[in-house]
């Protein structure tokens, strides 16, 4: 098992973001780095994955059953973070136009590994649809009209026009990083109202139910950058604090409180049946009697609504002020998370993949939790086997030029 400090050397912040840029020569001297931010990820990663396979005994473990987010909202924060801290430094300074570009060389590299993602997911159906339960899983993925025209449905995926469940996510985090130069330049210069510009846009977007459109079908995106972007400008604002050696938001006992407080509140509505639906109720009857609007008082994930983002803000909040996890951080026995969340996008990439063929194995066998642990161990076996090597390519690339 790699030592976290090792797994770290390949790249100074995150893989998902994109590759670390170089700080200028009066740059301060470089800081050590924080592994709870690649250990949350790799946790996040793992839930996806796990969630992402459906009627399995644990799935009951991932933090949706604990609260009202899930690892999808931690992975759009802690991207906007990895965007800050990646590059944040050229927009301190002054970005050339070049350098302020640079994010959508990552949205490109997205864009191709979203297409050959949707690539894998067509052609494992294409091989399987003749499976009844497969060909049901179909039409519920909105998998099936590529697999009636392939052709005339090749430029709504190539254009992410055309998106399938569980693997709709990229989509969303590519318009993120076209966004990203206007939004980093905005961040370093106004950041208090560049995120009150962006509650606002997320207000709109899910009072209104503004979102991107689909074709050929009529459906919207499930992701709805225009208010997914809230969690990300969150956390570049705090990617960019974190730069330079600041808390966007600082420890306050009070805060901590209500923070650990929803979160307790939050769990305990999920797991009492009885405390969800008086509090469903509740927010019926705030919605329908006192005209509080939709965003406020519903659960719709597509939308980012109130209740999801609070949740994972005040864990986020929570999390950074335990000494704890910077200990867990730092431990050699967190190494393999940690290694996933440092090669996110690789990692993302097969674990969606690897999903999809869990989800058609399981369609084409009886129930058995044991295949079901089978494939969930086989799947994170591979997941880590791909960051270890993307880890050691990545290393090699760096030994190259010294050894010329």
């Amino acid at each position: 098992m790699a030592e976290p400090a090792l797994a770290g050397q390949a790249s100074a912040l995150t893989n998902l973001a994109g590759p670390a840029l170089a700080s200028p020569p009066t740059a301060t001297p470089a800081r050590a780095r924080d592994y709870r931010i690649d250990l949350l990820r790799g946790i996040a990663l793992v839930m996806i994955f796990v969630n992402h396979i459906p009627d399995t005994l644990w799935e009951n473990l991932t933090s949706r059953n604990f609260g009202f987010s899930d690892g999808a909202e931690g992975f759009v924060l802690m991207s906007g973070m990895a965007t800050g801290l990646a590059y944040g430094a050229v927009f301190l300074r002054g970005a050339t136009p070049a350098e302020a570009l640079r994010p959508w060389r990552r949205a490109l590299t997205l864009w191709w590994v979203h297409v050959l993602v949707v690539t894998c997911i067509v052609a494992l159906f294409a091989l399987t649809q003749h499976d009844p339960a497969v060909a049901a899983m179909a039409v519920k993925r909105n998998i099936t009209p590529t697999l009636e025209n392939p052709v005339g449905f090749i430029l709504p995926l190539i254009t992410l026009g055309h998106q399938f469940a569980y693997a709709d996510i990229l989509p969303m985090y590519i318009a993120l990083m076209l966004a990203a130069p206007g939004l980093l330049a905005l961040a370093v210069r106004w950041p208090k109202r560049l995120m009150a510009a962006s509650l606002m846009v997320w207000f709109i977007a899910g009072y209104f139910r503004i979102t991107i459109p689909t074709w050929p079908g009529p459906n919207g995106w499930f992701f709805n950058p225009l208010s997914w972007q809230v969690l990300f400008i969150a956390g570049m604002l705090t990617g960019l604090a974190l730069r330079e050696g600041q808390r966007w938001l600082p420890i306050r006992r009070w805060a901590l409180w209500l923070s650990w407080s929803f979160l307790l509140f939050a769990a305990v509505w999920v797991q009492i049946g009885a405390v969800a639906n008086w509090g469903g109720h509740g927010l019926w009857l705030l919605y329908e009697y006192a005209y509080f609007p939709a965003p406020f008082t519903s659960f719709d994930k597509g939308f980012e609504y109130l209740p999801r983002l609070l949740h994972i803000l005040a864990l986020a909040y929570v999390l950074s002020a335990l000494p704890l996890l910077k200990t867990i951080a730092n431990s050699p026995k967190a190494a393999p998370l940690i290694l996933l969340g440092q090669h996110s996008l690789p990692v993302f990439a097969t674990s969606t993949v690897l999903a999809y063929v869990a989800q058609v194995t399981k369609a084409m066998n009886p129930p058995s939790h044991l295949l079901d642990a089978a494939l969930l161990l086989t799947g994170l076996a591979i997941l880590y086997a791909v960051a270890k090597a993307r880890d050691s390519q990545k290393r090699q690339k760096i030994i190259a030029p010294a050894r010329a």
